[in-house]
């Protein structure tokens, strides 16, 4: 059994339009959402052995946010220039080339991929992950080749606007 996790960056800043897509920070609310996120992540059971983020700078904030609050080594963060905007086949090939003794892996990206990605392990389960979203989902396999139908429950979809219990 695998556990993959998938976090879309948390919201970004907009204000200069001069700055790169690449290169947008978060914004205020970015900074707010993102250790509130992780807390429920924490509080979900999830405990990731591997962090891989986009390198686009809204995401990799969101990972080193996420990482600090749930404890995770700073160090062994990992970027894949391959994550930035990624599709669904991309999404795929990045994840099916990590090492099969990680049995939890964090997937730090953007939309519309991370969206179809959880579409594709849980068919229905959402139109849209907002800003800040995560799915987490534990999967039938021994392999981090996710392609093709696997049978794979949903442990938690959390996002800043859901009541909490």
């Amino acid at each position: 059994m695998k556990t993959i996790t998938l976090l879309r960056h948390a919201k970004s800043s907009w204000d200069d339009s001069t700055i790169v897509d690449f290169d947008r920070p978060l914004n205020e609310r970015g900074r707010t959402n993102s250790p509130e996120m992780a807390h429920r992540l924490r509080a979900a059971g999830i405990r990731p052995s591997l962090i891989l983020s986009s390198p686009a700078k809204r995401a990799w904030s969101t990972a080193k946010i996420f990482a600090r609050e749930i404890s995770y080594p700073l160090e062994f963060l990992q970027r894949d220039r391959n994550l930035y905007h990624a599709g669904l086949q991309q999404l795929f090939d990045v994840i099916a080339t990590q090492d099969e003794g990680f049995n939890s892996i964090l997937v730090v990206g953007h939309n519309p991929g991370l969206t179809d990605l959880a579409n594709e392990l849980l068919p229905g389960l959402t139109t849209n992950m907002p800003t800040a979203a995560f799915v987490a989902v534990l999967v039938d396999t021994d392999t981090w080749d996710l392609r093709g139908r696997r049978s794979a429950d949903l442990i938690e979809y959390n996002y800043p606007k859901k009541q909490q219990a």
